[in-house]
């Protein structure tokens, strides 16, 4: 039923496309992918930063989402309430908060900014990681609470990275510059999601594993913010930097 369920709205998803969806118009011309130019990438400070601030995002995403049913199971077993089921249903909504995150992300980089946005997502999700600890035990509305803000602002940052990479690049070598961005984050979470039960066996348990995930939100708020505080910042978001 699951699978069945998940492909019915794929493909109802792929409909709505279909039928509503237009492309353009576009501010620049078709970006290729172009070997020579990845290190351009690296030698502009306001890319530099923009990427970097993804990397912190992308290094807890989705270890986030890929170890939370089994952070939630031990959190449930650890407070003796639910059963399997109900740390999956939880689980679901946690995640699936994040529609509202990726809502609320776009309507406050259009009115403070993409670096202010993605700083405060980062902060707030890095917060609830490191608190997640703390409440394994219960209370368990409060272990709900903060795990859905965390939900809800694990990913709202998300579209802001690639957006503010377009704008900051110069437009011949747009398609290097995000395919760079993507790749290198996909890299890092490969390795996020990796290390994350490792270090849960390490430290003996999952009750501070997402401690492990708490560095890189940090350091990419960081690295918005600085880049906030560059004059090339102002191409971003209409000039809210």
């Amino acid at each position: 039923p699951v699978v069945a369920a998940a492909s019915v709205a794929t493909a109802a998803g792929a409909l709505l496309f279909l039928l509503f969806a237009k492309e353009g118009p576009y501010p620049f011309g078709k970006a290729i992918f172009e070997p020579s130019r990845i290190g351009q990438v690296f030698r502009e400070k306001p890319l530099l930063l923009a990427n970097l601030g993804y990397l912190g995002h992308m290094w807890e995403l989705y270890a986030m989402w890929a170890w939370l049913l089994a952070y939630t199971r031990a959190a449930f077993e650890a407070q003796a309430i639910g059963t399997a089921a109900t740390a999956s249903l939880a689980t679901f909504f946690v995640v699936a908060s994040g529609i509202l995150g990726c809502l609320l992300g776009g309507y406050l980089s259009d009115r403070i900014g993409r670096t202010a946005t993605t700083a405060g997502m980062m902060l707030v999700s890095g917060s609830c990681a490191l608190l997640m600890g703390f409440l394994f035990t219960g209370p368990l509305w409060l272990f709900m609470l903060v795990a859905i803000v965390w939900g809800v602002s694990v990913i709202g940052d998300s579209a802001q990275f690639s957006a503010a990479v377009t704008e900051l690049t110069d437009r011949r070598f747009v398609g290097t510059a995000l395919s760079v961005q993507l790749g290198a984050g996909f890299a890092l979470t490969v390795l996020a999601i990796w290390l994350t039960p490792r270090f849960a066996d390490f430290i003996g348990g999952w009750r501070w594993a997402f401690l492990l995930l708490v560095p890189g939100p940090l350091l990419g708020a960081a690295a918005m913010l600085w880049l906030r505080n560059l004059p090339e910042s102002v191409k971003m978001a209409g000039g809210l930097r």
